[in-house]
Formats: structure tokens, C-alpha cells, sequence
């Protein structure tokens, strides 16, 4: 074997092994399981590791940030684009909600 060929199959393997290592160790912070994360990373080398980082994005996500992620009066509209033209006029009097269907439908 060409040692150039042994050095790729080394840092191919490093590589493995580490992104493997990786998820075991960081999944209990997440409150995930270490061993599946860890054993999915080993046995699907690109794919487990991908999955383990999107799941662990998926439980960072606090719910209470999403509620300040929109800010445009009576419409959601992202935080990135709250610079835009405004789409509707905020005058705090809009307040929809289940006890308003109620009141119409009386």
C-alpha cells in the first residue's frame, strides 16, 4: 500500500472517529442519549452525525425565543426583516383571541 493511501485511510479514520467521540460527549448536555447518538455517528459515518447535529438544533430551540424572533405588530414577520415597509399599522387595539369568536358569535 502507497504510504500516501495510508495517510488518507488515517485522517479518514481520525475524522471518523472524532465526529463519533463528538456526538457521544455532547449528546448529555442536549439531554439526548449518548450511546445512540455516539453508535449512530459510528456505524452512519456522514449521515448519523448530520442527524445527531440537526436533532441537538431542534432542542436548543427555546420556545420563548420564538415568540421575539417576530416582531410586526398584528403580523409574524421575522426579525431579519423588520426593516422592511411595515405591513399593516400598530395601534395596540388588535387583540384576536378566542373570546373575541365568542363576542361575534352572540
Amino acid at each position: 500500500m502507497e504510504p500516501i493511501s495510508v495517510a488518507v485511510l488515517a485522517v479518514m479514520l481520525t475524522a471518523h472517529l472524532t465526529v463519533s467521540i463528538y456526538a457521544y460527549l455532547d449528546a448529555p448536555e442536549y439531554g439526548m442519549e449518548a450511546r445512540r447518538w455516539g453508535l449512530l455517528s459510528f456505524v452512519v459515518p456522514i449521515f448519523g452525525f448530520f442527524t445527531y447535529l440537526f436533532e441537538r438544533e431542534e432542542r436548543t430551540l427555546d420556545p420563548s425565543e420564538r415568540e421575539d424572533m417576530f416582531s410586526d405588530g398584528i403580523f409574524e414577520v421575522h426579525e431579519s426583516r423588520t426593516d422592511d415597509t411595515p405591513l399593516a399599522e400598530d395601534t395596540g387595539e388588535y387583540k384576536y383571541g378566542p373570546e373575541e369568536d365568542e363576542q361575534r358569535s352572540e
